[in-house]
């Protein structure tokens, strides 16, 4: 794929974060951005060290990789690496350089109003073994632009009926055991206003689901006493406020997606759901990569801009191979071009 010359209005530009250099990212780019499904006008500006991802290319080129853009053929702003990268092989300097090129692609976007961020997958211990102490690059992201509450959604489109799943998650990368003190019924409410905005892009009238904290959402009590003292009574509240959006749940989490499955399957019908809630994130993150897991897309929502990056890790286990797939990569450059323009 080549792509048409850049526009001279930079606020329709995407920027690409490469992400960590000992993992997958610098392969999928340049398999995803060969794809003829994205538009040719894209013109992506890419951050990264050049002098690797012309070695990924090359490497790929002896693999028989197909679909594959050349690097000369990309705008891109070098950040160059000067320690030794091994593919598979995480380490701070593979952490340094993904933290880095992810602060400077940001500072790209915010500084020149780019249309959106797309981030390549980072490894969040090589982050740590860096000095860079975040769970994840939402965190990051958020302390970047300033922003007090950053929400992390993920985002499918079924490729057999056009079906969107979205999933949102009401606490994100804290330990399992920290979740019940996490949850409130401030950041619930706070939560369901930012899905119940996202879903109105394509509904005027969403249908949205809650998943329960306990099994069988609590049993009325029984296994469990957060849906009875505050889960319901807040959903309640926000439902009263929201008297166009139609709202159910708590429900068993064990069943909570079982109308999304069937939607992902045959096609969207009056009952299935635009949009739930997972209170934690395995519980929403499970469901979601069993549907979906090529298409998914993890969408940040909450900054100033839109930025999204592909539902999996760093895949070092399979880095340098040429193996790795670029169909999540892919929905979310293409994500990240077409939720810009909703």
């Amino acid at each position: 794929m080549s792509f048409s010359q850049p526009s001279p209005d930079a606020t329709d530009r995407l920027v690409i974060a490469l992400g960590d250099p000992a993992g997958i990212g610098m392969e999928v780019t340049l398999k995803a951005l060969a794809d003829p499904r994205l538009p040719e006008e894209l013109n992506p500006l890419v951050v990264g060290c050049r002098k690797s991802l012309e070695q990924t290319y090359a490497r790929l080129k002896t693999q028989q990789c197909p679909l594959l853009i050349d690097p000369s053929d990309l705008d891109m702003d070098d950040l160059p690496i000067h320690d030794e990268i091994t593919p598979g092989a995480a380490s701070p300097e593979s952490g340094a350089a993904s933290f880095r090129w992810l602060s400077h692609a940001v500072s790209r976007v915010k500084q020149e109003h780019r249309r959106a961020l797309v981030t390549a997958p980072i490894a969040k211990h090589a982050w740590h073994a860096a000095g860079h102490d975040y769970p994840g690059q939402t965190e990051r992201l958020a302390e970047l632009d300033g922003a007090p509450q950053a929400s992390m959604l993920f985002t499918a489109v079924s490729p057999n009926h056009g079906w969107r799943l979205n999933t949102l998650l009401a606490t994100t990368h804290i330990p399992l055991q920290h979740v019940p003190a996490a949850l409130t019924p401030e950041l619930v409410l706070r939560k369901l206003d930012v899905l119940s905005a996202f879903c109105l892009r394509f509904n005027p009238n969403p249908r949205l689901l809650v998943a329960g904290l306990n099994p069988h959402a609590g049993e009325q009590g029984r296994l469990g006493s957060e849906e009875t003292t505050w889960l319901i009574p807040a959903l309640h509240q926000w439902q009263q406020n929201h008297p166009h959006i139609h709202l159910s749940g708590p429900l068993p989490p064990d069943t909570c997606w079982l109308s999304a499955a069937m939607a992902w399957q045959r096609g969207g019908q009056p009952e299935s759901p635009d949009g739930i809630l997972a209170l934690y994130h395995d519980q929403g993150l499970i469901p979601m990569k069993l549907m979906a897991f090529d298409e998914a897309v993890n969408t940040t929502l909450g900054l100033s801009f839109l930025r999204t990056s592909p539902d999996h890790g760093t895949g070092f286990d399979i880095a340098g191979q040429g193996v790795a797939r670029s169909t999540s990569m892919v929905a979310a450059i293409r994500a990240a071009w077409d939720l810009s323009r909703v």
